[in-house]
């Protein structure tokens, strides 16, 4: 049985995945120029080589100002070559330039390339009597040599008094954003404090009302000292097999040479990227922080984590494996009821001898315990191990003096029992 087990285990890890490919996203209108607001619809077709009757496809959109959609799901049904549409609508109040991809996270990840689209308000009276937002001339950046750091620096203008919210998007992250007040004109900044020299570019997005960006930016931050050094290592847990779902956990190190201060790194799972998050340091001299990220496992298969830094370094990528195995089926146990009996013989009254004998089923592997009992009192006992599904006889024998009936049974803990009378066989 339990050889059965394992090679059904096997032909699950075996089974290979379906093939995945998307197709580059379609804007309509790719290039609007008129009226704003304006809904732009985007779609893209995804095609899946399915090896299952019913296979569910995750997916969601990645956007060129650095946001994700939630992650949607749909389901396939039937076997072969299957080839679905999706589509998102967005709403643009302002001039935009951008692009959209979607990205397959089930059942294999996959990334299409990048749609563009461009949104141009205009026509009519100047400005159509509507607001107009502009993002300030540009973002400059410089560097402070001394402290180690980058001061970003952005001008936001408006043709009205309005609010505005803005975000930082650093190397292609957003690293914040606020609100502000803008009568005609008003300076953000952002500082960047690496440990280690750093460079790569920024540029200041205007999210509400409308979408717009600066000009992109380069900045190079040279430190004098280099220290504390940041480095991570990752660690998978070891090979599973067994019951599932089960939660294994990926293990990481972060360690600083020296100093006090938050790190900033973010978990990389099957290629995904994660949100970013902190570990702090309060002491001195090397000091080191472990970090976890479970995975859940509910089928066989294998997962792959990394952690990057916030300053650019990624580890190298570990990968961990669940084989999931169908439980054990139960063993049952049980008294074969014909095969009960017990006799009392005498050759010289009024001395006998009372003997009785049993059989006892398993439709698997265990060890039982038995009870033989006459007249309620307990003549013989003991644990039974099966090593496979069988038939095992248990018997006793009892000196007796013949003159009196009575009942004998044999019992299994928790799982019956079986009795049977006998018969006096001296006169009294």
């Amino acid at each position: 049985a339990a050889s059965a087990s394992t090679q059904t285990a096997a032909s699950a890890v075996a089974k290979p995945r379906p093939a995945v490919s998307v197709g580059t996203p379609k804007a309509s209108p790719s290039n609007h120029k008129g009226d704003c607001p304006v809904n732009v619809t985007f779609s893209s077709t995804v095609k899946v080589k399915t090896v299952a009757s019913r296979t569910t496809v995750a997916y969601r959109w990645l956007r060129g100002d650095g946001s994700k959609s939630k992650v949607k799901t749909l389901v396939l049904k039937g076997k072969g070559v299957k080839k679905v549409t999706v589509k998102e609508t967005s709403k643009f109040k302002g001039d935009v330039k951008g692009w959209q991809a979607l990205q397959v996270l089930a059942p294999r990840t996959a990334t299409s390339k990048k749609g563009n689209f461009r949104v141009s308000c205009g026509g009519g009276d100047e400005g159509g009597g509507k607001e107009v937002i502009q993002v300030g001339v540009g973002a400059r950046a410089w560097v402070d040599e001394g402290d180690c750091r980058a001061t970003l620096v952005g001008r936001i203008t408006a043709s009205s008094p309005t609010w505005v919210r803005y975000r930082w998007v650093v190397n292609g992250d957003v690293v914040d954003g606020d609100v502000v007040r803008v009568s005609s004109s008003a300076k953000v900044f952002h500082v960047i404090r690496p440990r280690h020299n750093l460079r790569g570019w920024a540029v200041l997005e205007i999210v509400d009302p409308v979408r717009n960006s600066s000009n992109r930016v380069g900045f190079k931050i040279w430190c004098k000292d280099e220290s504390p050094k940041v480095t991570a290592s990752v660690s998978a847990p070891s090979s599973y097999t067994g019951t599932c779902p089960v939660t294994r956990n990926f293990t990481g190190t972060i360690a600083v040479s020296e100093g006090r201060g938050s790190v900033k790194y973010r978990w990389i799972r099957n290629g995904v990227a994660g949100s970013w998050q902190d570990v702090y340091f309060g002491g001195h001299g090397y000091q080191t922080r472990t970090v976890t990220d479970p995975w859940s496992a509910s089928a066989s298969g294998t997962s792959k984590r990394a952690i990057e830094l916030y300053h650019g370094s990624t580890t190298g990528t570990v990968e961990g494996k669940v084989t999931c195995e169908a439980p054990a089926p139960e063993v049952k146990v049980w008294v074969v009821g014909e095969s009960v009996s017990a006799t009392q013989t005498a050759s010289t009254c009024p001395a006998a001898s009372l003997s009785g004998s049993g059989q006892i089923y398993a439709s698997g592997a265990t060890t039982i315990n038995y009870r033989w009992t006459v007249d309620g009192v307990t003549v013989s006992s003991g644990p039974l191990v099966f090593t496979e599904a069988g038939t095992k006889t248990v018997s006793f024998t009892k000196e007796t003096n013949g003159t009196h009936g009575g009942s004998a049974k044999l019992a299994i803990d928790g799982a019956g029992a079986q009795t049977v009378n006998f018969n006096a066989v001296c006169q009294a």
